[in-house]
């Protein structure tokens, strides 16, 4: 369902063309539009063939990391956040071969197991369980999903990201002597509670105010939870 790449930045400017004049600088907006749009459809991009299949399964154990996925836009939208004990390429259990439908990234120092698709689909048929509890884990996803859904259309924007935070907290965060620290930004709450960055910020500046949380740059500390949900 996801693959797990490192991306490496990559020299800016104009292209230049054999026997032609350099071309003019291009906006970062304009450049992120344009290769998310041609990487949403790999087809149309002959040298990317067959560059993405999922043909291997990752099993973390340590660190974290989370779905990601490149609108035709250039916005990249945090989907799933993983703990150690979740796995990520799990197409790769499918008879069928196919593509990754997201991107996963660590977000910190990880280590991973990794099995290539022939030896996990060997496993599988040794032990059935496996395939079954590969079933379970989408269920789980489509339980996510319904759960993000509803909270999009039912939930305000500060219930939405008090949930996230709580949850987050619950599940990657590290206990510390005032509360329990996250390692996150305001840009990825805000992308994760589907609320704009501006809500976001003022959001935790008012947490911050009431002794909810302590936010530093690129860290929040949730001190008090009972007290995101107060209005």
């Amino acid at each position: 369902m996801s693959s797990w790449r490192k991306q490496k930045s990559r020299p800016q400017g104009g292209v230049l063309g054999h026997g032609l004049p350099r071309a003019g600088p291009v906006s970062d907006t304009i450049r992120r539009s344009a290769v998310a749009s041609l990487m949403a459809d790999p087809s149309r991009v002959r040298l990317l063939e067959g560059l993405e299949p999922a043909d291997q399964l990752f099993l973390l154990i340590k660190g974290g990391a989370r779905y990601f996925f490149i609108t035709p836009e250039g916005r990249k939208v945090y989907l799933l956040w993983l703990v150690p004990g979740e796995i990520f390429g799990g197409a790769s259990l499918l008879a069928k071969p196919s593509a990754f439908l997201v991107s996963t990234e660590t977000v910190r120092d990880s280590c991973v197991l990794v099995w290539e698709r022939k030896t996990i689909r060997g496993l599988a048929t040794r032990y059935p369980k496996l395939l079954e509890n590969g079933v379970a884990i989408a269920t789980d996803y489509l339980i996510w999903y319904l759960a993000s859904h509803l909270s999009l259309l039912c939930h305000t924007a500060r219930q939405r990201l008090a949930h996230v935070l709580v949850s987050l907290a619950n599940g990657m965060g590290r206990t510390c002597p005032s509360g329990i620290e996250l390692d996150i930004t305001n840009e990825q709450l805000a992308n994760t509670a589907n609320i704009t960055l501006f809500t976001a910020s003022r959001l935790l500046s008012e947490w911050q105010r009431r002794g909810a949380v302590a936010k530093t740059r690129g860290r929040v500390v949730l001190l008090c939870p009972e007290r995101l949900f107060l209005s």
